[in-house]
């Protein structure tokens, strides 16, 4: 019966979700591309879209070339990619060839690589692939590669890991701060951001009465349900929460989220979401935002600039997500990245680190921050944000007062397990599911037979 009522609920949204359906990346959504450049191919104009482009060549080494597989170059400045690889070929002979594509294609083009054995040296890497290419064997053990080259990883801001090992290291985040229209709330007579949950409903309910905006906004829209990590999961790790225990699913007797899903059933009820929310994407949630018809939301900073550009006129900041009540310990922040990992394929495992290295070294990790408006994946990288806005350098220090959490990186079949978590939170916020109880039991078993 649930089921039933289920799908007449996601039919009534199809159209709408199918006109914005789009493909999830690291935490799930590849981060936009900085909005001061417009996204630029590094091939030629004439290769095929769904082809991977070669590149120009490094300069001849000992003959070494390693293909390095990516969405990166395209989400960069004109060459700023090559220019980095090539810094590697001077140093060490060894030439890399940029393999750059849009992120969908390049998620289509290693997946099929991992299946037939014949992925790139060096790959871009989503954390919802690493469990699936990791326990198939198609990328190498980092954690023994490292070991052989006595590699100090404490320099390292995160590992991904599957079964105790490290199988992609972040090489870029992109953090996830709250944003805040600060003339709707004004415009409600809201005096301060808000810190905790009470005073953010206290905030959301004079949104409501004194303005034509919505509160708060998470798309849920199940064709890509990214939502339920980065704007509803990140109130529980803001909290100090978890939605794992030592490594699989521990959504049933979990305090945090039993008080996060009643939280929204609130905000839903009290119709402090933005209107249509089953049939909404993140970019829907954006462009709300960006229209001023938003008071907060959970976003990453890659939107900083684009916001900025597009909407000189809009009066915005960000802020810390607000806490549990009673919280007092350090919130984590969700975060988005970019991974890189090697092939198990490749012949050159060896030269396939030393450019790992390279590109986790401080000064060019930095470099690379520094371009994607991105934060570094080495603690002890110093980019120059001196051209960012205050905006960036405020969310910057809010990232270096948090520590970095995405539990969906890494996790098995992680787009299913946001998107049984999405319809089953359909389900309790229309009153099919009676209790928080049941709606988590229900998850639990789904996740349970994902990890088994």
């Amino acid at each position: 019966m649930k089921k039933t009522t289920l799908m007449k609920k996601l039919l009534a949204t199809t159209v709408a979700g199918i006109m914005v359906a789009s493909l999830t990346a690291c935490g799930s959504q590849a981060p936009a591309a900085p909005a001061a450049e417009a996204p630029k191919e590094e091939a030629p104009a004439a290769a095929p879209a769904a082809e991977a482009k070669e590149e120009a060549a490094a300069p001849a080494g000992d003959g070494v070339t390693l293909e390095f597989q990516q969405w990166w170059g395209v989400e960069m400045p004109d060459g700023a990619l090559q220019e980095i690889v090539d810094g590697f070929t001077a140093q060490t002979g060894i030439n890399i060839s940029l393999l750059s594509n849009p992120y969908a294609d390049t998620k289509t083009q290693i997946a099929a690589g991992a299946s037939t054995g014949t992925m790139a040296d060096v790959v871009g890497l989503d954390g919802s692939w690493v469990y699936d290419f990791a326990k198939q064997g198609a990328i190498s053990n980092l954690s023994e590669l490292m070991k052989a080259d006595g590699y100090d990883d404490s320099q390292l801001s995160d590992q991904i890991k599957y079964n105790g090992d490290t199988y992609m290291i972040p090489v870029v985040n992109f953090a996830y701060p709250l944003y805040v229209n600060l003339d709707i709330l004004e415009q409600a007579g809201v005096e301060k951001v808000p810190e905790t949950w009470t005073e953010f409903l206290a905030a959301c309910d004079k949104i409501k009465a004194n303005t034509d905006a919505a509160a708060y906004c998470i798309p849920l829209n199940t064709e890509a349900p990214n939502g339920i990590q980065n704007q509803f999961m990140s109130w529980v790790w803001a909290s100090g929460g978890n939605m794992l225990k030592d490594g699989k699913p521990g959504l049933t007797g979990n305090d945090t989220v039993t008080k996060t899903v009643e939280l929204f059933k609130t905000m839903y009820d009290k119709k402090y979401l933005t209107d249509g929310v089953y049939a909404l994407q993140e970019q829907d949630m954006v462009n709300e935002f960006e229209n001023g018809r938003l008071a907060f939301m959970i976003d990453g900073v890659s939107h900083l600039t684009t916001i900025t550009n597009e909407s000189p006129d809009l009066k915005f900041t960000v802020a810390p997500q607000p806490k549990a009540d009673g919280y007092t310990g350090k919130s984590g922040m969700d975060v988005a990245c970019w991974g890189i990992g090697i092939s198990g394929n490749s012949e050159h495992q060896a030269e396939c680190m030393q450019f790992v290295e390279y590109m986790m070294s401080p000064e060019v990790n930095a470099k690379l921050a520094q371009i994607a408006n991105a934060f570094p994946g080495n603690i002890n990288a110093n980019p120059d944000y001196s051209s960012n806005s205050e905006l960036f350098l405020k969310a910057f220090d809010l990232w270096n007062t948090c520590y970095a959490i995405n539990e969906f990186t890494g996790a098995p079949t992680s787009e299913d397990l946001m998107r049984s978590f999405n319809e089953e939170l359909i389900l309790y916020l229309d009153g099919d599911t009676a209790t928080t109880d049941d709606m988590l039991a229900n998850i639990q078993a789904a996740w349970e037979e994902a990890y088994n």
